[in-house]
């Protein structure tokens, strides 16, 4: 390499020291929800327990997974009582029918809620106790279940990474509680399972697979291996977004938005996600606003914020779209309205005060919870409780 090639690489790219396990099989393209059963059978399956929410059954994919599951000679058993933002009831619900039934094999069918309240049950049905013990990274000590993923929605990319967020339902404080170990063996992503989203799941979903793609790409623990997957999330993201907005049953499209959102998936397992987030949940919790709402809601304040560290890394991400035309320095200022005008095709709110019913005397509070999230301290400026009350007075 010859010293003008090597100038174009950043340095801080690839100095940043990684240690890349790529963890999940995956399984991609239409119809490929038919191979669960095939793919469960390889795993060594024999008694399932199916991880899902009432709210898919009308659309029919738990009950294919099921079919398919049942043809490759299998026994299911099922728990469908998962809900948004699932708790630790959540998981002890599931973890009873998983007792019952003396499982060997998880299957999560539905959003990131499924994904992650099957990992909260594989960690106590293999390891015992409670959640609040496995909160951090790598604290199960013993195997846990091979678990597959099928998510029918694209946007947390849960499927990709081995964090389960499960709420304490009285402090409404979310615990990540991660292992290696609790990573699904293999993701199964059929765009068609998508198609049947309604718009406003797709909406919310597909801003906060944006989300990720942004806020891992400029995080702390960022390097080589993640971005690669950031960019390229970014770009299929931003591409097919307003398509699938416009035109829900364009199977291209939604097929781009689900890898997109795995790859985000991918790129937060291999580094982390930002301010964006912290100030996100807060929100979630005290309002009851959606999650993807409050990423909508948040996002464009924290690019603007994080301009003066990471503006160039914001160029990087926006010469993979049409509208860079390469000024690097008001890349900040073109990513945070290309995500505003996103958020506003989606028919989402874009003010905490007027769309969202939030009191201002209340955002101290918000600031404060927001300062002792798990994702801000990965943020590439450094944010505190003041840094965080501003972000939220400029979203009121």
């Amino acid at each position: 390499m010859n010293e003008t090639m090597a100038k174009t690489v950043p340095v801080a790219e690839v100095a940043t020291a990684f240690d890349f396990d790529p963890l999940t099989r995956v399984a991609f393209g239409p119809g490929s929800l038919t191979r669960l059963g095939e793919l469960a059978r390889e795993l060594g399956g024999r008694r399932v327990l199916l991880i899902t929410d009432p709210g898919l059954e009308a659309a029919g994919h738990p009950q294919r997974a099921v079919e398919s599951l049942r043809d490759a000679g299998l026994d299911v058993a099922i728990f469908d009582g998962v809900e948004e933002n699932p708790t630790t009831r959540h998981v002890e619900a599931g973890l009873a029918i998983a007792q019952a039934n003396q499982i060997d094999l998880l299957v999560a069918v539905g959003g990131g809620s499924a994904m992650d309240c099957a990992k909260g049950i594989n960690f106590l049905f293999t390891n015992g106790g409670s959640m609040r013990d496995y909160w951090g990274h790598g604290k199960a000590a013993k195997p846990m279940l091979p678990a597959i993923g099928v998510p029918t929605t694209s946007g947390t990319g849960s499927e990709a990474q081995s964090f389960a967020l499960i709420a304490d339902p009285e402090t409404h404080m979310k615990m990540a509680c991660g292992d290696k170990k609790a990573a699904f063996r293999v993701t199964i992503l059929d765009p068609l399972v998508t198609v049947t989203q309604p718009p406003k799941v797709t909406a919310l979903t597909g801003i906060d697979a944006i989300s990720h793609a942004v806020e891992s790409y400029v995080c702390t623990k960022a390097n080589a291996i993640s971005r690669m997957f950031s960019r390229e999330a970014w770009r299929l993201l931003d591409a097919h977004f307003e398509t699938v907005l416009r035109d829900p049953e364009s199977v291209p499209a939604r097929a781009a938005m689900q890898l997109g959102a795995h790859l985000a998936g991918r790129a937060i397992e291999g580094s982390m996600l930002g301010a964006t987030h912290a100030l996100a949940n807060p929100l979630t919790a005290h309002f009851g606003l959606a999650h993807g709402l409050a990423i909508g809601l948040m996002l464009p304040h924290v690019v603007r914020f994080n301009a003066k560290a990471v503006g160039l890394l914001y160029g990087e991400l926006m010469s993979n779209s049409a509208m860079a035309n390469g000024d690097t320095q008001e890349a900040s200022k073109k990513l945070a309205a290309r995500i505003e005008h996103l958020v506003q095709l989606a028919g989402l709110p874009q003010k905490l005060s007027t769309d969202c019913g939030v009191n201002r005397d209340f955002l101290p509070v918000l600031a404060d919870e927001a300062a002792q999230q798990w994702t801000g301290k990965f943020n590439p400026r450094p944010v505190g409780f003041e840094e965080l009350r501003r972000l939220y007075e400029a979203a009121y």
